[in-house]
């Protein structure tokens, strides 16, 4: 019989709530900002009232660490599940003030209605009616007089029975003695295990990532200054996004506008790049895998615990060193220059836009070996070249789709053993043969996602290569782009739709071209024989009907920068299926020249 890894025990929510106050159970933020809206408040705390049952909290004990002095500490409780309504119920009762997800302090105040027992979300209007109590934290204040908060209601409500009202407020304050399923799991589950449980506890199903548990461990660590690594993390990767949030860290959390990664983030305040925008999993990815040489969060886990690998043992050392290389990690992540080079190397590779932007590990892993590369002394022209190589191969093999944190151990292991420059370029070598270039990229290319990474990459080799939008004399895919494009059908949508054909054969990769608006419109729906020869005859002398290009040595350059046949001038216009067959080839060699220029 298996022995059972965790203890179930029912705790009134006084003692829970004492618990949180003392730090004795530790709040981690696994989902960080408080997220419930107001009514969600008032709905816990009616169920409560009503005496009906509110789920399970489930905490995870810290392993025990192994001090310095050769004592042991005991570890502190992680709640796993649960933060929204052991929050809520601080909030609540206690007056406790929360951070909303746009990182704002508010308090949230419920309102009561002794009368009818009824609880609402208090509001001016409540507020101003003697028939409610506007905020319930009045009546959990360790200060108030029952029979003074009694006395002032009925004196505000003279029609009430006095007794009653007594007896209801009572009744409310003995809340806090309901009693709430504790769910314990053992110190030695490794993290797989304690996630499985939580899904399965858990009836919302909700999934819990490495990279929560990392960010559990880091919050609740207060002795080397992981609540303020912590919110490093996730200040930057809000700013990120919204800028304008700066000066309320500064105003809102002077603390940390106090400490050291403040000033380190404050160029995020002029920044509206959102080429890359990392959420705190992949600024831990980066972080813990430049600096620890390991790919597996799971692994940053139990450092951060103080687990020795080679002993077995939890030591307090570990987890020291752990916490500063963190540190160091994070603190590279956010620097200014790195992360303005990473964008940079994007940039040269024609990757100008979000829009072609789809593998957040892949970038993940290339600012990786852009700080493995700076960390080594390699000059900035080379780690420039092998970042920009090593993201194309990795978007064109889908090197981070499948298992990205088992293919980042494997890539950062091997290039710590063989090193970096000869591993990746064995790698790009081996993923990269000339038959990737005739055979397999172009039957990959036979997909009629908009969103391949295939499409995204000739896109990028366009704007890299100096093109020319399609039919365009002067406008470039660059310009069209950053601006405005249509992602034309070279054999028309509906023309192709009227011959029987399905979405997925008439939205082939290989029948899409960048062309500004107005041309695509101009063409419409007209057959690729039609407007082919309309485009041959203003070459000739004929009426411009489609873009501004009147030489037809400059219309056949037109259409090999798009990888489009001459053939289509000739009049004689393939077959639908052999034109597709054609370009993929055409494109996939674009790409081939564009890589080697990498």
């Amino acid at each position: 019989m298996a022995t059972q890894r965790y203890s179930v025990t029912p705790h009134p929510i006084e003692t829970l709530l004492t618990w949180v106050k003392s730090g004795e159970i530790a709040i981690p933020e696994i989902q960080r900002p408080f997220v419930w809206d107001a009514t969600k408040v008032r709905n816990l705390l009616d169920s409560l009232y009503q005496g009906y049952p509110v789920g399970y909290l489930i905490a995870w004990r810290n392993p025990s660490v192994r001090l310095k002095d050769g004592s042991t500490s005991s570890g502190k409780r992680i709640l796993i599940d649960g933060q929204q309504r052991v929050t809520a119920l601080m909030a609540a009762l206690l007056g406790r003030e929360v951070l909303t997800k746009d990182y704002e302090t508010v308090r949230i105040r419920i309102a009561f209605q002794p009368v009818e027992e009824k609880f609402e979300v208090s509001n001016p209007a409540i507020q101003k009616d003697g028939a409610w109590i506007p905020d319930l934290a009045d009546v959990f204040s360790p200060e108030a007089s029952l029979t003074k908060l009694t006395r002032d209601y009925v004196a505000r409500n003279p029609e009430v029975d006095q007794d009653a009202v007594s007896i209801v407020l009572e009744r409310v304050r003995k809340i806090i003695n309901n009693h709430v399923g504790f769910i314990e799991l053992a110190e030695d589950l490794d993290i797989e295990t304690v996630t499985e449980i939580f899904i399965r506890v858990n009836s919302a199903g909700a999934s819990l990532s490495q990279a929560d548990f990392a960010m559990s461990k880091i919050a609740a660590n207060d002795t080397y200054g992981g609540n303020t690594l912590r919110k490093a993390i996730d200040y930057f990767c809000h700013l990120a996004v919204a800028p304008e949030f700066l000066p309320r860290i500064e105003k809102g959390d002077k603390a940390f506008a106090a400490s050291e990664f403040f000033p380190k983030m404050r160029w995020l305040k002029d920044v509206n790049d959102d080429l890359y925008d990392p959420s705190y999993t992949d600024m831990l990815r980066v972080a813990f895998t430049s600096e620890f040489r390991r790919g597996k969060l799971q692994d940053l886990v139990a450092l951060l615990s103080g687990r020795n690998f080679e002993t077995k043992r939890y030591e307090e050392a570990v987890a020291e060193d752990a916490f500063a290389k963190l540190k160091t990690g994070v603190l590279n992540f956010i620097n200014k220059t790195h992360f303005d080079r990473l964008t940079m190397i994007l940039r040269s590779a024609g990757f100008i836009t979000s829009k072609l932007i789809r593998s957040q590990n892949a970038i993940n892993f290339a600012y990786i070996l852009y700080l493995r590369g700076r960390s080594e002394g390699m000059p900035a022209a080379d780690i420039e070249r092998l970042v920009r190589r090593w993201y194309v191969m990795s978007l064109l093999r889908g090197r981070y789709s499948g298992s990205p944190e088992t293919t980042f151990d494997f890539d950062i292991r091997q290039i710590e053993t063989q090193g970096l420059a000869k591993y990746t370029e064995a790698v790009i070598e081996a993923e990269l043969p000339e038959s990737f270039w005739t055979t397999l990229l172009p039957q990959e290319m036979d997909t009629s996602s908009g969103s391949s990474p295939y499409f995204l990459v000739y896109q990028a080799a366009q704007a890299k290569l100096g093109d020319l939008g399609f039919l365009s004399r002067d406008i470039t895919v660059w310009d069209l782009l950053l601006n405005r494009s249509d992602v034309h059908h070279v054999y028309p949508r509906n023309h192709l739709k009227s011959q029987g054909m399905t979405r997925g054969r008439y939205n082939q990769i290989a029948n899409f071209v960048l062309a500004q608006s107005e041309i695509n419109i101009g063409i419409g729906d007209r057959a690729p024989e039609i407007y082919f020869e309309e485009i041959a005859n203003q070459c000739n002398g004929g009426p411009k009907k489609h873009g501004g290009i009147t030489d037809l040595d400059e219309l056949r350059a037109n259409l090999a920068m798009s990888c489009l046949p001459e053939s289509l001038l000739s009049g004689d216009t393939p077959d639908y299926g052999e034109f597709l067959d054609t370009r993929r080839k055409l494109m996939a060699q674009k790409i081939k020249t564009y890589f080697e220029g990498l």
